[in-house]
């Protein structure tokens, strides 16, 4: 693709070109180009809100019945069915996720917005028991325009996420995805539009990380909802917070993974391998700090280590890869620097720890499984998200000891635990200050529970009637009698 025939944003319901200079994304696993995209001026930017506001007062959308908008995000859902294979295939090209994992999230955003379809058409308004002569309702409105501001770990199930529920809930969204991974959005809206969704319903701005900060500045924006890190987080809070507007914040984690000395430990290990190294460790939910009862400590990491290093690393189309490339080769820098911050605070790298050194792999942005012990908690590498392949072991003594580690931390998104005790597992998951707790499994996950963060892991939640509710604002209402 030449900048002559770059991918062109979306604004109500148009295909144009960007004002400002168009961008190159490039293939990680190969180090090729994946073509030119368009780039929005701050002139689209308020162009494409103002035709969502126009979306949303058009009568066709506003007084559509829950049952006709229901159709809609199932047709989307057929559109996303039929063209499953070269989504994952964009994927895997933008991001160099191995060709499992891309499937698997293919089907995850047909499903999204099949299951809002369902909480649409079946979600209703609340009566709330009278206190006099009266009758009161609790009834939901949608906010109107919603900004979506999306990451590049996993583009299609995202933006699914953020799509399917804020249309169930009756608005208009303004997509900005990552500038790493902008093409699975296009493609999903070209799939919306397709489908019949009224045109300016869904809007694409792709460009740089300003396009975000003027749709949270923007005074046409009444919602906004944002996945990635947790600095740019906090950014965009208190950008919102100026303008008292509602956010919804899907943030880092430095997860705990914990096995206690009753574990299965053959399961506890491709719990942690699929934990930590699928996609690459680019999960929020990565379980990156993995506690080891002291008890069989000594028997249970060499197994580990092993496993990670025996790990199939490889090209992400491959049969029988494991892992594919990191998202980026800046980001795969990152990594790197923060293993050199490991080895110079102490740390002895058990597994991993470098590029992998096959030529076949050379010009893509891959790195090996990596396993990391004898780090204390003061250590950056143990306190700060990587966001990468990259796991500290760390041992325990009991159960008070283990919940003071595990929960030493500004992050709280999720933790595992390994044991055979499930009154321990209650209590222990009970204690700990996440948003998900895994028992005996890890990165399992459904779309109607609810999904998000403690302390600086975010706010709100996504997934189940949560997911719909926090893009709608209740109403009460009364009627004398």
């Amino acid at each position: 693709m030449q900048k002559d025939t770059q991918a062109r944003l979306l604004i109500s319901g148009h295909w144009m070109l960007g004002e400002e200079a168009p961008f190159e994304t490039q293939n990680p696993a190969t180090g090729q180009s994946n073509g030119w995209v368009a780039s929005a001026s701050a002139r689209q930017v308020d162009q494409a809100v103002c035709a969502a506001w126009e979306a949303v007062n058009e009568p066709g959308w506003r007084e559509m019945l829950p049952h006709v908008r229901a159709g809609l995000l199932r047709k989307i859902a057929d559109g996303v069915d039929a063209e499953a294979e070269p989504l994952a295939e964009l994927q895997m090209r933008e991001n160099g996720k191995i060709a499992r994992e891309c499937k698997a999230q293919v089907a995850s955003a047909s499903a999204t917005f099949r299951y809002y379809a369902s909480v649409c058409e079946t979600l209703c308004a609340e009566v709330t028991p009278p206190r006099g002569n009266y009758l009161s309702l609790t009834n939901y409105q949608p906010y109107g325009v919603v900004a979506a501001i999306t990451p590049w770990n996993s583009p299609l199930t995202m933006v699914a996420q953020k799509l399917a529920p804020a249309l169930a809930a009756g608005n208009a969204v303004v997509v900005k995805p990552s500038e790493v991974t902008p093409l699975c959005a296009l493609a999903l809206a070209r799939i919306a539009s397709e489908a019949g969704l009224p045109p300016a319903l869904v809007n694409v701005l792709t460009g740089g990380p300003n396009i975000g900060r003027q749709l949270v500045e923007h005074r046409g924006v009444r919602m906004v909802t944002f996945t990635g890190g947790t600095q740019s987080g906090r950014a965009i809070a208190q950008a919102a917070g100026a303008r008292l507007l509602p956010v919804s914040l899907e943030l880092g984690g430095k997860s705990p993974h914990i096995i206690w000395d009753d574990a299965r430990q053959d399961a506890a290990i491709e719990g942690i391998v699929d934990g930590i190294f699928e996609s690459s460790g680019q999960s929020c939910v990565a379980g990156s700090r993995i506690f080891v009862h002291k008890a069989i400590a000594s028997t249970f990491v060499p197994k580990l280590v092993e496993r990670a290093r025996t790990l199939k690393v490889g090209m992400p189309q491959e049969s029988g890869v494991e892992m594919g490339s990191i998202a980026s080769f800046l980001h795969r820098d990152r990594i790197e620097a923060m293993v050199v911050t490991a080895k110079n605070d102490g740390g002895t790298i058990l597994a991993g720890g470098a590029r992998p050194d096959s030529p076949d792999l050379a010009h893509g942005a891959f790195y090996l499984p990596t396993l990391i012990t004898g780090l204390d908690a003061t250590s950056k590498v143990v306190r700060e998200e990587i966001f990468g392949p990259v796991a500290c072991i760390l041992e325990f003594e009991d159960e008070d000891d283990l919940v003071k580690q595990a929960n030493d931390t500004v992050f709280g998104l999720a933790a595992g635990i390994w044991t055979e005790d499930m009154r321990r597992a209650w209590r222990v998951a009970t204690r700990l200050e996440a948003g998900s707790v895994w028992i005996n499994t890890y990165k399992q996950v459904a779309i109607s529970t609810p999904f998000g963060g403690f302390k600086d892991s975010g706010i709100g939640r996504e997934k189940g009637l949560a997911g719909m509710r926090i893009y709608q604002q209740a109403q009460g209402i009364y009627f004398g009698m």
